[in-house]
């Protein structure tokens, strides 16, 4: 089926307490396990293109992969921009068929982030595209901060209200305690900041960093508020091992092909575990059900 847009999953995993997974995608292999999975699980599905991905892969070719993948499923699939640095690449990702956005202002002050991100919103919601924002912000593992920098970068509930209100976002980033490339699962989330968060935003949350935040803490999270769940790390690693060790067994082989596709089968298995984790499986048709009547009104 054609790509999707993000706003009515989200608007629906919010009024059924699941959480759509937001895959990150960097080559052919990592968007067929991605789908792949999606359709085992009848689930929906977010795949997400980095701007390091593109710089790796080239913007057209990777979002052409997508679109063959989610021609071919039977469950609905966005293509979705992941942490979108400024106004051009949103604007060349709309340009290239991405069916959801996002501009993350995050390290900006809050003039500029509501700036930047409303004029988005606006040229994007003129063809009908939906924009995710970020307030707070989420750091990496290796950055030189303290839990003081971590605990002052934490998203305020108030200021969250007025974002959304000063900027029209669809769904809005939250630091509610991840930390991005986290391999061990060890951050603890502020639960009461989301549902602080979710009670006075009014739009879906959406968690990044989720490969280093425990399960439970996850399921509570989507319980809190929590609509979308990124997820890169996990993949990215699931993929990673079992590479390694194809080629470390088999080190006279030269068909990529017997390389790359049990890697591409673990990576598969890995998002086939989020996605029931975030309650999404079995969910596709309800939430295409969801995307047709949005369209349609």
């Amino acid at each position: 089926m054609p790509l999707v847009i993000s706003k009515p999953l989200l608007e629906h995993a919010r009024a059924n307490h699941y959480a759509v997974g937001a895959f990150n995608a960097t080559n052919l292999e990592t968007v067929q396990a991605i789908i792949e999975a999606a359709e085992a699980e009848a689930a929906p599905v977010i795949i997400q293109i980095s701007e390091g991905a593109m710089r790796y892969g080239g913007l057209r070719y990777l979002a052409a992969i997508v679109r063959a993948g989610a021609a071919d499923a039977t469950v609905p699939v966005v293509l979705h921009l992941d942490h979108g640095s400024g106004f051009e690449v949103n604007m060349r990702c709309l340009q290239a068929g991405f069916t959801s956005l996002m501009y993350d202002g995050s390290a900006k002050p809050f003039e500029e982030n509501v700036a930047t991100t409303a004029l988005i919103v606006r040229a994007a919601h003129a063809c009908g595209i939906p924009v995710e924002a970020e307030l707070g912000q989420v750091f990496r593992v290796g950055d030189a901060v303290t839990a003081a920098d971590i605990q002052q970068a934490l998203t305020d509930p108030d200021k969250a209200a007025e974002f959304v209100r000063l900027t029209g976002c669809d769904s809005l980033a939250v630091a509610v305690g991840s930390v991005h490339g986290m391999r061990s699962q060890e951050a603890q989330l502020d639960q009461e900041r989301i549902r602080q968060c979710a009670l006075k935003a009014g739009v879906p949350l959406v968690l990044h960093g989720s490969s280093g935040v425990p399960d439970d803490a996850i399921r509570a999270a989507i319980e809190n508020g929590i609509c979308k769940v990124n997820v890169s790390t996990a993949i990215g690693a699931a993929f990673c091992s079992r590479l390694r060790g194809q080629c470390a067994e088999s080190t006279q082989e030269h068909d990529i092909r017997k390389l790359l596709g049990p890697a591409r089968e673990e990576a598969k298995e890995r998002v086939r575990q989020k996605l029931r984790l975030f309650g999404s499986s079995g969910k596709a048709g309800a939430a295409l059900d969801a995307c047709r009547t949005m369209c349609s009104s």
